[in-house]
C-alpha cells in the first residue's frame, strides 16, 4: 500500500484489479480542509484514462514492477513487436496503448520497458531523438522572413515544423514530449 500523497508520475497502481500507471499528478493543499491529489491514470492494456481524486492520507494499492530492455522489431498497424534482449522471446504490445509511440520507435533500437507480471505497462522513450528527414518541402525563394518554417516528415512518419534551411536526407533532433524541432545534427 502507498499513501496517495506519495504517488508520483510513473507509479503503477492496481485499481479494480487492473494495472494503471500515473501519467499526471497534481497536489492540492486548500486553505481549508485536508490536502488531496488529483491523478490521471492510464491503463496500458486498453489505453483508458481515469481521473481520480484522493485525500493525501488515503491508501492506494501499488504494484511491484520490473524494468527490462526490449528491442523494437516492427509494427503491423495494430501491434508493436518487440524482442526481449534477455530471452529473445517476441512480445506484442497493442499500439492503442501507446498511440504516439509509432513515430518515435526505430527498428532495431533498444528501449527500457516497465513490466508487471508479463504485461508491458510503460515504454521509456528518450526525451530527444535524432531522425532523418525523409520528405521536405522546398523552400520558396525570397521566403526569408525571420523565423520562416516549413514541415518535414521523418523516416518514422512524424511531421515536424523546422527552419526552411533543413533539406531531405539531413538529420534533426526532436523533443519527443513536445514533438518540436530542436537542432540540426551534423554527421
Amino acid at each position: 500500500m502507498i499513501k496517495a500523497g506519495q504517488i508520483d508520475k510513473g507509479t503503477a497502481l492496481l485499481i479494480k484489479g487492473q494495472p494503471f500507471v500515473c501519467i499526471e499528478r497534481e497536489f492540492v493543499n486548500p486553505g481549508k480542509g485536508s490536502a488531496f491529489v488529483r491523478l490521471k491514470l492510464k491503463s496500458p492494456a486498453t489505453g483508458q484514462v481515469l481521473s481520480e481524486t484522493m485525500k493525501s492520507q488515503d491508501n492506494a494499492e501499488d504494484i511491484t514492477v520490473e524494468d527490462r530492455d526490449i528491442q523494437y522489431l516492427y509494427n503491423d498497424g495494430e501491434n508493436f513487436t518487440f524482442m526481449s534482449t534477455e530471452t529473445y522471446e517476441q512480445l506484442e504490445v497493442p499500439m492503442a496503448s501507446f498511440p504516439d509511440y509509432q513515430y518515435f520507435m526505430k527498428e532495431g533500437e533498444t528501449y527500457r520497458a516497465t513490466f508487471w507480471e508479463d504485461q508491458v505497462l510503460d515504454i521509456i522513450i528518450p526525451s530527444k531523438i535524432v531522425f532523418t528527414v525523409a520528405e521536405a518541402e522546398e523552400a520558396i525563394k525570397g521566403d526569408t522572413v525571420q523565423g520562416a518554417t516549413k514541415f518535414v516528415t521523418t523516416e518514422t512518419g512524424l511531421r515536424v515544423r523546422v527552419p526552411i534551411f533543413i533539406k531531405q536526407g539531413e538529420k534533426i533532433r526532436v523533443n519527443t514530449e513536445t514533438k518540436e524541432y530542436l537542432e540540426r545534427v551534423n554527421g
